[in-house]
């Protein structure tokens, strides 16, 4: 699969466009990730917990992409965007970060 954030690919012909296709990841921050994140913020410096999350998260939501292109016959990702947001929900204020990718799904030659 090749995967591209422009709308093109040096060097490739586009044969087909096979359609938008997603890949979405909602994950929760455990307590512990959520508490010590919290401490970092009060005294400065980076939050790793929340650093390795999302870049697990990341990569689950490009994966979970690249297998519904597949679905639709694609080879190829052009045009590929990742939003990160982080989302809060139910009465104790749960910590969730949403990551979704997007890209065309593209036949290439």
């Amino acid at each position: 699969m090749i995967l591209s954030t422009t709308a093109s690919l040096d060097g490739k012909v586009v044969k087909e466009y096979r359609g938008i296709v997603f890949g979405e990841v909602i994950c929760g921050i455990d307590f512990v990730k959520d508490f010590t994140a919290k401490i970092t913020n009060f005294t400065g410096g980076r939050a790793r917990e929340y650093e390795e999350e999302l870049v697990a998260s990341r990569a689950d939501a490009i994966n979970e992409m690249i297998e519904r292109a597949k679905k639709v016959g694609a080879n190829g990702l052009i045009g590929i965007k990742v939003d990160i947001e982080s989302i809060t929900v139910g009465e104790q204020g749960q910590m969730m970060l949403m990551v979704v990718a997007t890209g065309t799904a593209v036949v290439v030659e």
